[in-house]
């Protein structure tokens, strides 16, 4: 399971034409899964980006969780994260998981997400033809796999 976690003044999905998901200041996350990830997976990678201390502190450290700030989450699928390049110019995306079994793994990520920061998760929709927009703050983005824990 790969996350592109970004920290964002403010994020939104659009499908259609609408707004069906918005944040303000907090952390807009792109979510890749695998054939390969399970629920410990996303266990895992939930856990670490609760805790994870990208916000600014009073002396504008990043010190603090998106918890202590008070701030959004919205969770975007993202099968592209997963794209092998190896061969030729067009990427291939075999390692990403099917629907059948990335849409449970999806939706239990950001259960557990929710119920570890005590937040609601705002979210994209699995599978459409997005058009996602955000302010990125700072800029601070970090990349996780739960394939290679650093």
């Amino acid at each position: 399971m790969r996350a592109v976690i970004q920290r964002v003044s403010s994020a939104s999905v659009t499908i259609d034409g609408v707004v069906t998901s918005a944040i303000g200041h907090g952390y807009m996350i792109l979510l890749g899964i695998e054939h390969a990830d399970t629920n410990e997976d996303a266990e895992w990678l939930a856990g670490k980006i609760a805790q994870l201390r990208i916000m600014p502190d009073e002396q504008g450290l990043m010190n603090k969780s998106v918890t202590d700030v008070g701030g959004e989450l919205l969770v975007v699928s993202q099968f592209t994260l997963h794209a092998s390049y190896k061969k030729g110019n067009r990427p291939s995306f075999i390692r990403a998981a099917r629907p059948e079994q990335a849409i449970p793994l999806y939706t239990y990520f950001t259960d557990r997400l929710m119920e570890m920061t005590g937040k609601g998760v705002k979210t994209g929709t699995f599978g459409a033809d997005m058009k996602v927009a955000l302010v990125n703050d700072g800029p601070v983005t970090i990349v996780m796999d739960s394939q290679n824990r650093e």
